[in-house]
């Protein structure tokens, strides 16, 4: 699980219901026309943006966020060298039982064990690449929408608790429900974009562009294991994939190994 997606939007939550708490009645910020103006009209105004597929999908996406963490790129390129030592000693088919931690790498090992060629490898890896790719821009896209729409539906909301304020001045009791109402449609829209859609949206992105580069780093080793590279030139292919300060402390360790 990822605990700073987790942590981040649970303390932002923690963080308003308690200024909320300590303040008047809680009672005050629960306005069920303000409710169904900005969450009601942001479903519907994004659902009207997507296909159905598209919206409920990127719900599921979304669970990818807070419970889906990927591999770490030194224990990844760690594994690759294992596979291609094992490769290169026992021959593709040693590779038939091996367990690993990404379906996708299970899919290109599969390949490998198959007897497919190397360009055939490097293609249908790539095809589904950029199909995961297009899969999580689609779903960060939606919470993106969202993001967009609220802060809009919630001055929608708030014109309407105007009108209604304003068209019944001669009747006070009526001026506090319709400015509750003017009042909260704002506040639920900025919470909704500031505190989830937009989070959720940044971290679908990061994630994307992790899971693309981490799933390139597949297809290279794969590619170099199916050409009979020497597991030595495949770590030193794959570690331009680490971050500058992964690099200078590997250059380290082989350094005291030697």
């Amino acid at each position: 699980m990822d605990f700073a997606t987790l942590i981040g939007l649970v303390g932002a939550i923690l963080l308003i219901a308690s200024a909320v708490i300590l303040g008047v009645s809680p009672d005050v910020f629960i306005n069920p026309p303000s409710i169904l103006i900005v969450v009601g009209g942001t479903m519907l105004v994004v659902l009207a943006k997507f296909s159905f597929n598209q919206f409920f999908s990127a719900f599921k996406v979304a669970a990818r966020a807070f419970k889906f963490r990927l591999p770490d790129t030194r224990e990844s390129i760690d594994e690759l060298i294992e596979v291609a030592n094992v490769a290169r000693k026992q021959g593709m088919l040693g590779l038939e039982e091996r367990e690993v931690g990404s379906p996708f790498l299970g899919q290109g090992i599969q390949m490998l064990v198959d007897g497919q060629d190397a360009e055939t490898i490097k293609h249908l890896l790539s095809k589904e690449r950029l199909l995961t790719l297009d899969h999580n821009r689609s779903g960060a896209k939606v919470f993106t929408a969202m993001a967009d729409v609220a802060p809009a539906m919630g001055m929608i909301g708030t014109l309407i608790g105007l009108v209604q304020m304003l068209s019944n001045m001669e009747d006070p009791k009526s001026i506090g429900p319709a400015m509750a109402v003017a009042l909260l449609t704002t506040l639920y829209g900025a919470m909704i974009a500031t505190m989830i859609a937009t989070p959720i949206a940044d971290k679908l992105s990061l994630r994307m562009t992790e899971e693309a580069r981490l799933q390139s780093l597949y297809i290279d080793a794969l590619v170099a294991i199916k050409e009979g590279t020497n597991p030595r030139i495949i770590e030193q292919m794959l570690s331009s994939y680490l971050t500058p300060k992964e690099r200078e402390k590997n250059s380290e360790a082989e350094t005291a190994g030697v």
